[in-house]
């Protein structure tokens, strides 16, 4: 009955709206996988750093095009022209969250997303779980204190914050209404709205809120480049943004935003260079970031073969291969790279041993015909290990046990030179799903430390 009160009173106390299974207690790593997890933090943050050297040594012939022109497919030309402007050269996410999951062999990082939803989500989840007594990683407050901490970082005076949420992203609408009160609460003004509610005046940009219309001094992006053209106000923001009359984040750079940014990492003509800048860490992602590659229609040259990938055991030579390759040896994924209405979420992957050799057949079509408007990667898929949970079932208001596959997505914060983790929320799935997304056969928890 204990474990059916915990239930009850998390689905009594939650003020968002519950689409998933709540489950009776957090889900719980070792210290080893906790140590591992919180060291990804200032390393990612370093592999963006790398990226945007990447990005501008290309464009300034320093290092090869080809780089460039990678990151810079299907992209309008404003987008391009505002992610190279000099003045936000340093600029990088507030948030920093990997999608990892835990494998036999240990974590795998299968995406980086930089406009991430679900934190305001971990941040209710960790007040609620702390709530019943479990020490949650974070601790209650861990999201709230690292955004807004990342928030004062970015302007010398105290900000006034809003966070703009598009059509597109209205799902989060809810979420980000409640992070934006808790942390009003905490000290820091910040409101959650919907674009066309900003007021353009000469030096910046308004919102009413409190009965009183203020100045917005740090704007948090919850919106996605490639619906720029959707964007109400869209060109009064970014003349706000491009005149230094609001700070942005995350920044306007799509080059960012790609997945195909670890094909980059794993490029062997690369290697070296990524070596010099990492250190040590150069081969710690290696281990943890799958190989990637970019899904390129373009002929190689009859001698060529395609670095590291094989299907039924052969070296690959023209991308269209792939399409051959038996199901046992469909051991790929194929995403949308980026700029793309599929690129978040599930919408646009798709797991080679899920299908049937015509739908692979197809998907591969479609990845190669995409090329060079809106590129895919293919990577290679890393199997989630099976994990034990519980959930409410509120059909005979019992807690049943359940097997499933959970992905981890921690949340970093960058605040100067340095990041902090504040709370981790786990996605459990159940075992017969090979993608591990939220859904409502789910379970959503805070993460825990084994133990504590």
């Amino acid at each position: 009955m204990r474990d059916v009160e915990a239930c009850l009173r998390v689905e009594q106390e939650f003020q968002q709206k519950i689409t998933w299974r709540i489950s009776p207690r957090p889900f719980q790593i070792d210290r080893n996988t906790y140590a591992e997890i919180e060291s990804l933090g200032a390393l990612l943050l370093e592999f963006y750093r790398c990226i945007q050297e990447l990005y501008f040594g290309s464009a300034s012939g320093r290092l090869p095009r080809w780089i460039g022109e990678y990151l810079e497919l299907g992209k309008p030309e404003q987008v391009i022209e505002y992610g190279r402007m000099r003045r936000f050269r340093r600029d990088v996410p507030l948030i920093i969250r990997p999608d990892i999951l835990l494998t036999e062999d240990g974590l795998a990082i299968t995406e980086l997303d930089s406009v991430p939803g679900g934190f305001g989500l971990t941040a209710e989840l960790g007040r609620a779980y702390t709530l019943l007594g479990y020490d949650v990683i974070g601790g209650p407050d861990g999201i709230v204190q690292g955004f807004a901490q990342g928030i004062r970082g970015m302007v010398e005076e105290e900000p006034v914050a809003a966070i703009v949420v598009s059509e597109e992203s209205s799902d989060y609408r809810e979420e980000m209404e409640w992070l934006a009160k808790a942390l009003r609460e905490q000290g820091l003004m910040c409101f959650a709205v919907a674009p066309q509610e900003l007021v353009f005046q000469e030096d910046g940009l308004y919102i009413r809120a409190a009965g009183e219309i203020m100045r917005i001094t740090v704007l948090y992006r919850f919106f996605e480049l490639f619906d720029l053209k959707n964007i109400p106000k869209i060109d009064l923001i970014m003349y706000a943004v491009r005149k230094r009359l609001v700070r942005v984040t995350p920044p306007l750079k799509s080059y960012l935003e790609e997945k195909l940014n670890f094909a980059l990492f794993h490029h062997p003509s690369l290697a070296e260079w990524w070596e010099e800048r990492l250190g040590e860490g150069f081969a710690k992602l290696r281990a943890v970031i799958p190989q990637t590659w970019v899904v390129d229609n373009r002929p190689l040259p009859p001698h060529a073969v395609i670095p590291g990938l094989e299907v039924n055991g052969r070296p690959v030579t023209d991308f269209s291969q792939v399409a051959q390759a038996t199901q046992s040896g469909r051991e790929f994924v194929l995403k949308v790279s980026g700029f793309s209405a599929l690129a978040w979420g599930s919408r646009g992957v798709a797991v080679g041993q899920d299908l049937s050799q015509a739908d692979w057949n197809r998907r591969v079509a479609e990845a190669l015909e995409s090329f060079p408007t809106n590129p895919y990667i293919l990577q290679e898929f890393r199997k989630a290990r099976q994990v034990e949970t519980a959930y409410y079932d509120s059909g005979n208001g019992t807690v049943r046990e359940m097997r499933g596959r959970v992905r981890l997505c921690p949340y970093f914060f960058v605040h100067g030179p340095g990041v902090s983790l504040g709370g981790i929320l786990a996605t459990i799935c159940p075992a017969d799903k090979k993608l591990i997304h939220g859904m409502v056969d789910a379970v959503m928890v805070p993460t825990m430390v084994d133990g504590s």
